[in-house]
């Protein structure tokens, strides 16, 4: 027992059985797919319910006992493990509960905790109050779903058109429902059921709450009544009811008794119709199909006991309750037997048929034409169901047709009766007390019954005959020849009645006759047969009656009656004449007469009001003259009731333009109202007197109403301007003053007998104001006062009344305060739920206000706009700010709070709450008013819970649905739809709106987020928990997630695209704003799994509307975006594992499997092992198929053709019009453009221009069109662009911050393969747009990077380049996919385009960067023989290469064109880009293609030309303000591709040849040094812009390199390229010397030097000057002065380099930067040795050139052997210490010992340092975290850069910085090992010099003077390199024989047996690899040599 013990929390009484509605509802009404089955099971399910409806489950002790002991035992939940204790005091309530409406205890406990669970959905109510609302609301469901399912049956009388296996279904389960005794329960029910009864037990419990929930809780009471009624009437509309449910209805009827006024109430009313349709056999006479089938189950007709049992029950005399229904069921059944009679059948059933005429009589006796008028008609119910209207139709029409003799017998009586009247009147006795007015009721019923005719379906039309000539009165109807069908026989009998009726009319039955006339001409065809019918019988007659003209219905008649009473009233004495009512009128007009003009005035309103053919004959008459007559009617003393029908008489004609206009001139000439007051007149006349005097007096008001109605319906087809002219200002303002003044600010005070009234005037007039600002359009005119000139005065001119309106709406005017005291009027009545008299009028009211607030906040911008620019002197605040003011009623500022308020009553006031919703969304645009707002909403907490619940509701409404723009609201219920929709889209974009504003704000407080905290310190919660009330988040988390555990995916997207699109804007709204998105995305992640139930159902197909599933596709992947980075972020694995899965993966999931359904998957797989396929292991992945809906074709409006207008000048109108809307989309706007072109058209002259007119309209039209259609590709194109940028950075944000071990590098590759592929074939299809173009190219570029960085790392990790595959995880042949589909869309780009090619060549850099060889680290092992390297395989790097450059050079020449094109001119960074792309191919073009082309078509020349520009540009970077850095870097890129070039000997020549050093020469920017210090000041605090030094040096540098490579490159013609060199460095020689001077050794300036030393040791070169060929002397002397001075400074800087600055440079660096100190440290080393290298070769070379002997070489450095001072630790300066040595500031050969002693020592630093970096590249996995971390330190940026990155990544980085470190000491050992060579040399070349040639100068040694002058002169050549001219430093330039003793002793201290060991272990460990090997030992040797020979 225990396990059925479990409770069901959805409650068994109303979960399932609300699951059970919504399935009918599903699968009856709205016909969802796939819906019979669940049907099906559902209705098995619940068999129970239906058989023994209403029934609750019993109570019992043993349930009781166990509810008892659920405190302390604790009861199951079903669906939950384990016991749950429950609080005393909730088993308390469920015992009351349980008593109160008997039903079993654990079902009550159910109830509350269903009502415990729904409560956040009725903010207000405890769990007890929504308990019982879901009791009831359970019962609802199961009467609702028995209606559903009778109504979809087969049957007689309707069909809703479902499939065969469905009604077969339904069908099937109602019949057994039927014969289990279904109607007798139902009767039972409902005469059980009583709303007052309920209500009694329910407030003794105290189960009722506030007055809403009285009202909810009544409206499910009275619904459920109604709803079981209605089904037992669908059924007997469809099939019959047994014998015994036929009896037992009536029964049930005998019983019922009327309401207060006599009506029935809707349950009743369906009952009785309920048994007229079981006694129906009126369908036998239409022959449908089926008609045999639907006789043969017919009772009446096949069972005699049915007729028998039904017969004697009818004909029975007890009398009923309600003896008028008796008799109603009477006639129904006597009409039965008449039909029956006249069938075959019916001969059977003679004795019943017999009785047909004494039911008939005894259905008259009760008075049954009466009762269907006051008891059927009254009730409200019986206009709202068609099939209630067609049954009592044929009841009429049937006993009209069926029963011709009878009516005779009433007409027959009538006339007796009106004798008898007419003769007791004449008598002066009173009236006959035997009168019968049967067949006045019977005319006023039909005139009742037709005149409403809610369904537009004209059942009038069967009382005219149409095919009658209408000249011809004959009953016969003569037909003319004319071979019509003939009408049936009904209709003729029908139109025949008419006709009899109105012939001879009694007097007493003149008023009920027009009444019925009234009715049978209500409906456009109907009017038209009773104008016909009035004229005609008007005609004829005239002749015949003897002085009377025609009969008295005609328009003859009346109007001439009308004439009389008027000539009669105005001549104020009585008349003989007006005798026409028989009876000889008294002064004025008697009741009775009254009654008459009313009736036909209303008769005359009807038919005028439907049929405009009747409206201008009538009005163009030129002996009636309606319209003057009535007018002047108005003006003598006649009832207002009467003057009210007038003026209702004159709005009907004044619906047609024509006459409108002429009945403003009449009006304003009668001075209906009074505008022109005479002079000397005291009191006002006309309808204002009458308003003050006698309608207040009388406190009834129809004449004002009636005046608003006219002036409302005039208003409508436009205003006269000059209306009143000549005698008043003209205009219609003091009309608008009338029903301001007079009528609507004194409405509240005056008093009403009949309280409705009050808002019937105050709707009436304002509806006026509405219409007047409705159709104002604020213009400049309007604010310019104008004067008119009258009877010789100045009078202002009146303004536009919408002018006046708005005026008075933006002040704080009683207009205003009325129109918002009305607004909490409406609200606090609204409040109160209770029925009021004037309710609907209220509601209408305040819906006027509120649309005039709306739009006068429309209005109010422009208005305030123009009123500022005309400069007049109005005062207007803006409206926003006036709502803002305190209400005198309540002393609150609270009027936009009302106006809020009405979104509560949304259910039952929609287009109130629109209005609001409207209202409060203009409010919202403005920040300033937000804060106040929150404010105000959250004062008080009931009206804030109020306010909460109101949005919410109106976001939450079900019924909402999306329409059609085509304004088609034939359907009342669509339109309310619509309008509850478009609500809801006004409230998400109030949401949107104010999101974007400062907080606190609107949309935060409106979706749960705290407004008086912090806004990111919300804690967001499911509604109900912790107290968290619903909010408008929640309210559209459920709108959007409805649907998503279904295959279908969300149901909003598809039924209301563009309410999901906002939905889910807000969503990413809320998680993109920093403050709200770390609450918003913990709640969506955890609470609500959203993201992910959404993502898995992209993407969304919506064939009829692209757009909104576009957009909101979009939004959905945006928010993905950021929720990746987050959960990224903050390292949630899984979460971001899940949504990575979910895009990328290509194998199938099996996610939704939910109700039954299998998930497609499932399906799928089955169907392909049914098919033995192997293909479905893969799907497509996510993120594609999303990329396949975005259409990237766009059709595009074609050109307008245009017949009449000017093309450019509509193109130029059209761009005039253009706006940027909401979205942001630059439409234009049709109304305004529709108005333009139309006043355009008006101001047209001429016949011609008349009658091409339709044609011009036309024309206008289709631009109308055309422009819609372009607005729409606008959007579409915004929508694409959108929806792929979203796109766009979803893949982005999944390939960088997620992390990347989340995609494996296979499957990254495979997937960046993909998406690459898609994209591209995309975007080079035909039709693709080109406004998509970016987006996918920046994409490209993204995707490419990737590819490349994936590929690379997984190289750099060791996978296998040597894979059979080809490269990588990807094969070789998609890498050549990509590459061809890359370079097509380049080509296809074309010439313009030229931003987005930048893209695409930074993406071709990425792509060609993969095959880029690696760094490896130099081993300095021995080289593999050249052979062998010729012969190794080739590897898979120039495998690729190999192939890109194939694939590059089948592009040919296009190709190359564009990019060269790209790289010569445009913008800078496809500039850049395409340089560096040339830059690339030309490094890869092994045969040169590239560069030949680049050569020969002019491009390189064009590139050397343009230098020269650039100087210019360059010239400005140096200036101390940082300009724009472009120039710069454009002419970095121009110099990489130029030295790219230089470095084929080829293209160097070309260069040389295109002028390149020339054009070099002329660049001044080289000269403009700038001061290193005195910019400190102006340095860029960011870092960004390099100091104006590190500038100079960007431009210099790549020059030098540029050089550098030249030289190198050049070996053939190497004087050529040296010479120009050279000549630059003349040219700059103060900057070059300047630079070799440098007093700050920076590292830019160290790495200038290693750059300049290096071309002057190639060029700065004695012979350089020989092969200038034709130089003069001069010019010769001044080379060589500047080629000695280049000499004496490179020298001076070895000193300082070589000395003990160097410790001291590197020293400073490190305490400089001392986070990258190692690195610094290793540049500026590589840097000096650089320079040291360079200056020894220069010296090496100079010494070569000199001489091949050494005895005639130059000597460069001084005879001393001291090394440099300061060794010993004091510092120094080298320069200081030069100068001290006797003879020479040439350096002394100490230096160069001191190089070589330093380089040696180095050598062995570098060398160990290289070896042990090895080792640890070699054991890299066994290295110590410490370490690795310190080894990545310099390669990632920031403080804690190192702990973020994952091991794999560290262990890659480590391994980069190990290679860099290897091969820089490698750089570094070459370097020494080359210096210790050249020193060696330089040492040699001297040192034998010295001790072996130069002679001592000692002046006393030498006898001749000529010797020594000789011997002077050789030693002065030889330092002639350092010191300039000839033999002017002879005295410097002494060598003594002491000298050279010491230099001999220095040296071979210096030259020791540890350095020449040193030496030899350098040769040994490295030349013999590198360089040339035993050059070091034959040199130590000789050396050694040297300095130990003897003495000479």
């Amino acid at each position: 027992m225990a396990a059925q013990m479990a409770v069901n929390s959805g409650a068994s009484l109303w979960g399932p059985l609300k699951e059970l509605w919504e399935t009918v509802d599903g699968a009856v009404l709205r016909r969802q797919p796939e819906s019979v089955h669940l049907l099906d099971l559902q209705l098995k399910k619940h068999k129970p319910h239906f058989l023994s409806l209403f029934k609750n489950p019993p109570k019992s002790a043993e349930q009781r006992e166990k509810v008892r002991k659920a405190s302390t035992e604790g009861i199951a939940i079903q669906g939950q493990q384990g016991s749950r204790l429950l609080p005393e005091q909730l088993l308390s309530e469920a015992f009351i509960l349980s008593d109160l409406f008997d039903i079993g205890e654990l079902s009550a406990l159910e109830l509350l905790l269903a009502g415990e669970q729904q409560q956040p959905h009725f903010p207000g109510l405890t769990r007890g109050l929504v308990a019982v609302l879901l009791y009831w609301d359970g019962k609802l469901c199961v009467a609702n779903s028995l209606r559903t399912l009778i109504q979809s049956r087969h049957g007689k009388t309707f069909t809703l058109d479902l499939s065969g296996e469905l009604v077969a279904l339904t069908t099937r389960f109602t019949d057994e429902l039927m014969n289990q005794g279904l109607t007798k329960r139902i009767l039972t029910l409902v005469s059980e059921i009583n709303v007052a009864r309920e209500f009694e037990r329910l407030q003794k419990e105290r189960g009722l709450g506030n007055e809403k929930h009285r009202k909810e809780v009544s409206d499910l009471i009275r619904e459920s009544r109604q709803a079981l009624a209605d089904s037992l009437f669908s059924w007997t509309c469809q099939s019959p009811l047994s014998k015994d449910d036929t009896l037992a209805l009536i029964g049930h009827l005998e019983t019922v008794s009327a309401q207060a006024d006599g009506s029935l109430d809707s349950v009743n009313l369906a009952l009785v119709m309920a048994l007229l349709y079981c006694l129906d056999v009126s369908f036998v006479e239409q022959g449908t199909e089926d008609r045999e089938d639907l006789i043969q189950a017919l009772p009446l007709l096949t069972e005699r006991q049915y007729v028998s049992a039904v017969h004697s029950r009818l004909m029975d005399g007890q009398p009923w309750k309600l003896p008028g229904l008796q008799a109603v069921c009477r006639l129904a059944w006597a009409l039965s037997l008449r039909v029956l009679s006249q069938l075959p059948q019916g001969g059977a059933l003679v004795e019943f048929t017999e009785a047909d005429e004494t039911l008939t009589d005894q259905a008259l006796l009760g008075d049954v034409f009466l009762f269907m008028k006051e008891g059927i008609l009254g009730c409200e119910g019986c206009a709202q169901e068609e099939f209630y209207i067609r049954r009592l139709h044929s009841l009429i029409t049937d006993f009209l047709a069926l029963m011709p003799m009878k009516v005779k017998q009433l007409r027959n009586r009538a006339d007796e009766d009106a004798r008898l009247v007419h003769m007791s009147l004449q008598m002066e006795g009173e009236l006959p007390s035997s009168l019968r007015k049967d067949l006045e009721h019977l005319m006023i019923l039909i005139g009742e019954f037709y005149s409403k005719d809610p369904f537009g379906l004209e059942l009038g039309l069967e009382f005219w005959c149409p095919t009658e000539s209408l000249q011809h009165t004959s009953l016969q109807g003569s037909y003319l020849g004319m071979a019509l069908q003939r009408p049936p026989h009904k209709q003729v009998v029908l139109s025949k009645f008419v006709r009899q009726m109105g012939d001879l009319l009694p007097s007493t039955l003149y008023i009920s006759y027009l009444r019925m006339l009234k009715g049978l001409a209500n409906g456009p065809q109907c009017s038209h047969y009773a104008f016909s019918l009035l004229k005609t019988n008007g005609a004829t007659h005239s002749d015949n009656l003897q002085g009377v003209s025609g009969s008295p219905v005609s328009w003859e008649h009346f109007f001439h009656s009308l004439m009389l009473y008027h000539e009669n009233l105005r001549r104020d004495f009585p008349n003989p004449d007006a005798a026409q009512f028989r009876h000889p009128s008294l002064r004025g007009i008697t009741q009775r007469e009254l009654e008459g003009l009313t009736s036909f005035l209303q008769l005359l309103t009807t038919i005028i009001t439907w049929s405009e053919n009747a409206r201008l004959a009538l009005c163009e008459h030129p002996q009636w003259t309606p319209v003057v007559v009535m007018l002047g009617l108005l003006q003598c003393s006649v009832p207002p009731v009467l003057k009210a029908e007038l003026l209702h008489c004159l709005a009907a004609f004044g619906k047609s333009p024509e006459i409108a206009a002429s009945l403003w001139q009449s009006l304003e000439y009668t001075q209906i109202l009074q505008t022109v007051r005479a002079p000397g007149q005291r009191q006002a006349a006309g309808i204002e007197v009458e308003l003050n005097e006698i309608e207040s007096s009388c406190e009834e008001y129809p004449l004002t109403r009636g005046f608003c109605h006219l002036i409302s319906t005039l208003v409508e087809s436009g205003l006269p301007v000059n209306l009143g002219a000549g005698l008043r200002a003209p205009g219609f303002q003091p009309y608008l003053n009338f029903l301001r003044d007079s009528v609507f600010l004194p409405f509240p005070t005056r008093a009403y007998r009949h309280p409705a009234e009050k808002w019937e005037v105050a709707d009436a007039v304002l509806e006026v104001f509405h219409k007047l600002l409705r159709d104002y359009e604020p213009q400049p005119s309007d604010f310019v006062q104008e004067i008119v000139e009258l009877q010789g005065e100045q009078l202002a001119a009146h303004k536009p009344p919408g002018h006046s309106l708005m005026f008075h709406l933006l002040n704080d005017s009683p207009t205003l305060t009325l129109c918002l005291s009305l607004l909490e009027e409406g609200v606090r009545q609204l409040d109160t739920y209770a029925p009021f008299p004037g309710k609907k009028h209220l509601e209408s009211a305040v819906l006027r206000v509120l649309c005039l607030l709306d739009l006068a906040l429309q209005k109010e911008v422009v208005f305030m706009d123009l009123l500022r620019e005309s400069q007049a002197s109005l005062l207007v605040s803006p409206l926003e700010q006036l709502l803002q003011g305190v209400s005198p009623q309540t002393r609150r500022a609270d009027h936009i709070v009302n106006i809020g308020r009405y979104l509560y009553h949304s259910s039952s006031n929609p287009e109130a709450s629109f209005q609001s919703a409207k209202i409060l969304r203009r409010i919202a645009n403005y920040p300033n008013i937000q804060n106040r707002l929150v404010g105000d909403f959250t004062h008080d907490q009931a009206v804030s819970d109020k306010l909460m619940a109101g949005f919410v509701e109106c976001l939450d409404n079900e019924e909402a649905e999306e329409g059609t723009d085509n304004g088609d609201d034939s359907d009342a219920q669509q339109k309310v739809a619509r309008i509850r929709h478009e609500t809801q889209i006004h409230l998400l974009n109030l949401l949107i709106t104010s999101l974007e504003l400062k907080t606190p704000n609107l949309a935060l407080y409106l979706l749960g987020y705290e407004v008086k905290k912090p806004v990111s310190s919300t804690n967001l919660q499911d509604p109900g928990v912790l107290g968290c009330p619903r909010s408008c988040l929640h309210a559209i988390l459920s709108l959007l997630q409805r649907g998503t555990e279904k295959r279908s995916g969300p149901v909003l997207t598809q039924q209301a695209p563009h309410l999901a699109e906002l939905c889910y804007q807000v969503i990413y709204q809320l998680c993109a704003c920093p403050d709200t998105s770390g609450p918003t995305m913990r709640y969506l992640r955890t609470s609500q799994d959203f993201l992910f139930s959404h993502l898995q159902h992209l993407p969304f197909i919506l064939p009829s509307n692209q757009i909104a599933a576009l957009s909101q596709m979009s939004w959905l992947m945006k928010t993905a975006a950021i929720e990746l980075r987050v959960t990224s972020l903050n390292r949630q694995r899984s979460h971001t594992q899940r949504l990575v899965s979910l895009l990328l993966d290509d194998q199938p999931h099996t996610q939704h499997t939910a109700d039954g359904e299998s998930g497609m998957e499932e399906e799928t797989r089955s169907v392909c092992g049914f098919l033995h396929f192997d293909t479905v292991s893969k799907v497509r992945r996510k993120l594609l198929s999303v990329l396949d809906a975005i259409d990237f074709s766009q059709d595009m409006p074609e050109l307008l053709q245009l017949d009449f207008f000017e093309r450019t000048q509509i193109e130029q109108v059209i761009s005039n019009c253009e706006h940027v809307n909401e979205q942001g989309h630059t439409v234009c706007n049709v109304k305004l453009l529709h108005r333009v072109l139309v006043a355009e058209v008006n101001a047209l002259q001429g016949m011609a221009a008349i009658g091409q007119r339709p044609l011009l309209m036309e024309e206008v039209n289709s631009i109308l069109q055309q422009v819609v259609e372009r607005n729409r590709v606008r959007r579409s194109l915004s929508a694409k662009r959108n929806a792929l940028r979203s796109w766009r950075s979803l893949v982005e944000t999944l390939l960088t911050a997620c992390p990347a071990d989340l995609i494996p590098a296979d499957d990254r590759q495979l997937i960046i393969r993909d998406l690459l592929l898609d994209l591209h074939d995309k975007v080079l299809s035909e039709d693709a747009a080109g406004e998509l173009m970016p987006i996918v190219a920046g994409a490209v570029f993204t995707l490419t990077a990737h590819l490349s960085q994936s590929v690379l790392s997984e190289q750099q990790q060791g996978a296998g380049l040597e894979v059979s595959s080809g490269f990588a995880s990807i094969a070789n042949s998609a890498l050549h996919l990509i590459l061809r589909k890359l370079l097509d869309f380049i080509l296809c780009t074309g010439g313009g385009y030229q931003r987005l090619r930048a893209h695409l060549y930074g993406s071709l850099l990425y792509y060609l960067q993969i095959a880029q060889k690696p760094d490896e680290p130099d081993t300095l092992q021995t080289g593999k023989a050249m052979w062998e390297r010729l012969t190794a395989p080739e590897d898979g790097f120039s495998k690729l290469q190999r192939e890109n450059l194939s694939i590059i050079e089948s592009y040919g020449k296009s190709l190359m064109e564009v990019v060269c094109r790209d790289a010569c001119d445009g913008h800078e960074i496809s500039r850049m880009l395409a340089l560096a792309v040339l830059d690339r191919i030309l490094s890869i073009d092994r045969q040169n293609q590239w560069l030949v082309y680049v050569c020969n078509s002019g491009y390189l020349r064009s590139l050397v030309e343009s230098l020269r520009q650039d100087d210019i540009a360059l010239q400005t970077l140096l200036t101390p303000q940082p300009p724009l850095l472009k120039p710069l870097y454009i002419y970095e890129s121009k110099m990489a591709l130029l030295t790219r070039v230089a470095k084929t000997g080829q293209g160097a020549v070309e260069l040389l040849r295109c002028g390149l050093v020339a054009q070099l020469i002329e660049c001044q920017v080289f000269d403009m040094v700038p001061d290193s210090d005195a910019h400190r000041v102006m340095r860029d605090p960011s870092g960004f812009i390099p100091s104006p030094m590190d500038r100079y040096r960007q431009i210099l540098l790549p020059t030098l390199r540029l050089f550098q490579v030249i030289l190198t490159s050049t070996t053939m013609n190497h004087q050529q390229g040296a010479a120009q060199v050279l000549q630059w460095l003349i040219v700059h020689s103060d900057t070059i010397q300047s630079l070799l001077r440098c007093p700050e050794l920076s590292m830019g300036a160290l790495q200038e030097l290693s750059l300049l030393t290096g071309i002057i040791s190639k060029t700065a070169l004695p012979g350089a000057l020989e092969s200038g060929g034709e130089v003069n002397s001069a010019a010769l002397m001044e080379f060589q002065g500047h080629i000695n001075r280049f000499q004496r400074l490179c020298l001076s800087l070895l000193g300082r380099l070589a000395g003990n600055e160097r410790e001291r440079l590197l020293k400073q660096a490190e305490i400089a930067a001392p986070a990258d100190s190692a690195e610094r440290r290793e540049e500026m080393e590589v840097a000096m040795q650089q320079v040291c290298a360079n200056i020894m070769e220069y010296c090496q070379t100079l010494l070569l050139q000199s001489s091949a002997q050494a005895q005639f070489s130059i000597c460069l450095f001084s005879p001393s052997g001291s090394e440099p001072a300061g060794r010993d630790g004091a510092r120094a300066d080298l320069s200081a210490t030069l100068p001290s040595m006797a003879y020479s500031r040439a350096p002394s050969l100490g230096l160069v010992m001191y190089l070589l002693k330093n380089s040696a020592a180095d050598f062995f630093r570098f060398h160990q340092s290289h070896r042990q970096s090895l080792g640890k590249l070699q054991s890299l996995d066994q290295l110590p975290p410490d370490e690795l971390k310190e080894l990545c330190q310099g390669l990632v940026s920031g403080p804690g850069g190192v702990e973020k990155i994952s091991s794999v990544q560290r262990s890659l980085l480590a391994k980069r910085r190990l290679v860099q470190l290897i091969n820089n000491r490698a750089k570094l050992l070459a370097l020494c090992s080359y210096v210790i060579e050249t020193c060696l040399f330089v040492l040699w070349r001297h040192l034998e010099y010295y001790l072996l040639h130069c002679t001592p100068t000692d002046p006393k040694d030498s006898p001749m003077p000529g010797a020594s002058l000789y011997r002077s002169r050789l030693t002065d050549d030889s330092f002639g390199g350092l010191q300039g001219s000839g033999g002017r430093a002879l005295g410097l330039s002494r060598v003594s024989q002491q000298d050279l003793d010491l230099l001999k002793s220095d040296m071979a201290t210096g030259f020791g047996e540890a350095l020449q060991r040193k030496l030899l272990d350098v040769e040994s460990l490295y030349s013999q690899v590198r360089s040339r090997y035993t050059f070091i030992q034959a040199l130590v040797r000789r050396i050694r040599g040297l300095l130990r020979q003897p003495k000479s």
